[in-house]
């Protein structure tokens, strides 16, 4: 049994079904205030329902209880409710998650990460730090992902496409191995049963590194219009770093701050090693703006 945590999140959801798929017993760690028709998603994917909260350390034990392996997605970066934080969910909450499979004698622990930027400290990546920490004497896989493609070539944060209009961080010019949810969530199922993954940082991202200018030029050829671009300056992006009155606005300040930086990776010998066959920014681009796949 694989216990999913954060299994109605962006990625988790994903997960547990590419699990099913793939033959797993499957339990999903949901709250009782999660969407219905996410947790009835679930369920008619013949997911067991196990109800509980990372801030409920009782509910991670039951939850805990018979599982041989868990897959912790969960964060509050995109999806909080009341009570919601980095300090009690991504720190806290992810810890006492890992004290719970320790004491149910669960050894395999999938946990989803990113690699963060050098030079920038924020709770975010400090969190991610000490969880990762706390799973190094467990049959361990942490999977460090780039940039989502949906999330940060979306118009919640400023990319536009279907009216023509992008929000840049920095010059624009340093490349981004942008990744899409759905290979994370493939890459998660995969690492599970797999021997390379077995006490390994895995960084995992797109299959080719992209400027944010480049990526604007791809969606313009593709569109057949031209964008415009607002660049938010570096300096800029460090102000609000600095003046942050709290953890998540300190957070994303320094995750802007890493689109400028850059995350380019080479994912050659990952797709290799373990046969996954990451998006490419022209396929999320083709989608998203209605257009056929590409025959390449």
């Amino acid at each position: 049994m694989v216990l999913v945590v954060g299994a109605t999140g962006l990625v988790g959801m994903e997960v547990c079904l590419r699990l099913v798929k793939r033959g797993e017993k499957v339990r999903a760690l949901v709250r009782s205030t999660s969407a219905p028709e996410k947790v009835e998603a679930l369920r008619a994917a013949g997911v067991d329902l196990a109800y509980g909260d990372l801030k409920d350390s009782a509910s991670l034990a039951s939850a805990c209880n018979g599982a041989d392996a868990v897959i912790s997605t969960a964060s509050s970066t995109l999806s909080r409710q009341a009570g919601d934080s980095i300090e009690s969910v991504d720190a806290a909450g992810q810890l006492a998650l890992v004290s719970a499979a320790k004491t149910a004698g669960i050894k395999r622990f999938i946990y989803l990460s990113y690699r963060g930027t050098p030079g920038i400290s924020i709770p975010l990546t400090d969190a991610k730090r000490a969880v990762e920490a706390a799973i190094a004497d467990m049959n361990y896989t942490v999977i460090q992902a780039s940039w989502f493609m949906e999330v940060w070539l979306g118009s919640a944060l400023g990319f536009d496409y279907a009216n023509g209009a992008v929000r840049i961080y920095g010059t624009g010019e340093a490349p981004v191995s942008w990744v899409s949810f759905r290979d994370v969530a493939e890459m998660c199922a995969v690492a599970l049963r797999h021997p390379a993954a077995e006490r390994k940082t895995i960084e995992f991202g797109g299959p080719e590194a992209l400027t944010p200018l480049e990526v604007v030029a791809l969606f313009e050829r593709l569109s057949g219009k031209r964008f415009s671009r607002e660049h938010v300056p570096e300096v800029a992006l460090r102000a609000q770093l600095e003046a942050a009155q709290d953890s998540m606005q300190k957070s994303f300040a320094g995750l802007m701050l890493g689109c400028v930086n850059g995350d380019a990776m080479n994912m050659a010998p990952v797709m290799q090693t373990f046969g996954v066959r990451p998006t490419r920014v022209e396929d999320y681009a083709r989608t998203v703006l209605g257009l056929p796949a590409s025959a390449g």
